[in-house]
């Protein structure tokens, strides 16, 4: 019989790698889903099997107050609402820029008018969230393409819709 010894387990103690490796995977799979398109919508517009995977829900936000002639072409004040919900809702972005997208540790403040990985341009912003930012220039924290979740197109648009908007408001 072939013992298999763990390189930083102590005699007499189970070794923590198939149960850390185990959570890893689980946390994967909810990351990365592999919903095929058919997610039951939630009535913020976010993925409802997304929310529950997750385990996030947004608070009842209050309404945003958005000067339609700020936004650009294509884009509605409804695709803004869409993106906040998902922002702070069915989406993770919260997690790493806060709820009130200010910022933390590990990425950066959407609030203001510096922008570090694009131009702050709509069409930029789109880009970056679909693709992710594998290499930050000041933030440790680097973002998967579509946060790691399976987000439509249209809710990358909603999610960069609101992104664009947050420093103009």
């Amino acid at each position: 019989m072939t013992t298999i010894r763990y390189r930083f387990s102590r005699p007499g103690t189970r070794p923590m790698v198939p149960a850390t490796l185990c959570a890893l995977s689980l946390a994967m799979l909810v990351a990365c889903g592999g919903d095929s398109g058919g997610g039951a919508q939630n009535a913020s517009g976010g993925d409802a099997d997304m929310t529950a995977a997750t385990g996030t829900e947004a608070p009842a936000p209050a309404e945003l107050s958005i000067d339609p002639a700020l936004l650009p072409e294509g884009v509605t004040v409804e695709m803004v609402q869409q993106g906040r919900d998902l922002f702070v809702g069915g989406g993770i972005c919260f997690t790493c820029h806060t709820v009130e997208a200010t910022g933390g540790p590990l990425a950066p403040d959407l609030t203001d008018d510096v922008w570090i990985n694009v131009d702050g341009e709509y069409s930029s912003i789109v880009e970056l969230v679909k693709t992710g930012v594998a290499q930050p220039i000041e933030h440790p924290g680097a973002m998967l393409p579509r946060a790691g979740l399976p987000l439509t197109d249209e809710q990358v648009e909603a999610v960069a819709a609101y992104t664009y908007m947050l420093s103009r408001m």
